[in-house]
């Protein structure tokens, strides 16, 4: 079970932290990521750690969100600094374990003033 939490409403150049549990897994050998969507649109990639902690960000978020992994806590996280109203979405975990995809619910940021 993959479980994403932590979203809600920010005004512009504040900060939000994601929470991502997963469970029924074997979450350190995992790799993890962050997607977004927006009405309308395709779900599109934010940031990835592989298992061995290896990060990468898209360009549009880059300098200003940190992707991490507490392999003790079985959490991945997500760190949103100086967010801007297109940060606005629906952000979804995805962890690839073994071959298979899992998918969070899906939690709702919103960056307005």
């Amino acid at each position: 079970q993959v479980v994403a939490s932590g979203g809600g409403m920010v005004q512009p150049g504040g900060s939000l932290r994601l929470s991502c549990t997963a469970s029924g897994l074997s979450f350190s050998s995992s790799g993890m990521s962050w997607y977004r969507q927006t009405p309308g649109n395709q779900r599109d990639w934010v940031a990835s750690i592989s298992s061995d902690g290896v990060t990468l960000v898209a360009e549009s978020v880059e300098g200003r969100f940190t992707i991490s992994r507490d392999n003790v806590k079985n959490t991945l996280l997500l760190q949103m600094n100086k967010v801007k109203p297109e940060d606005t979405a629906v952000y979804y975990c995805k962890v690839v374990n073994r071959g298979s995809v899992y998918w969070g619910q899906g939690t709702q940021v919103t960056v307005s003033s």
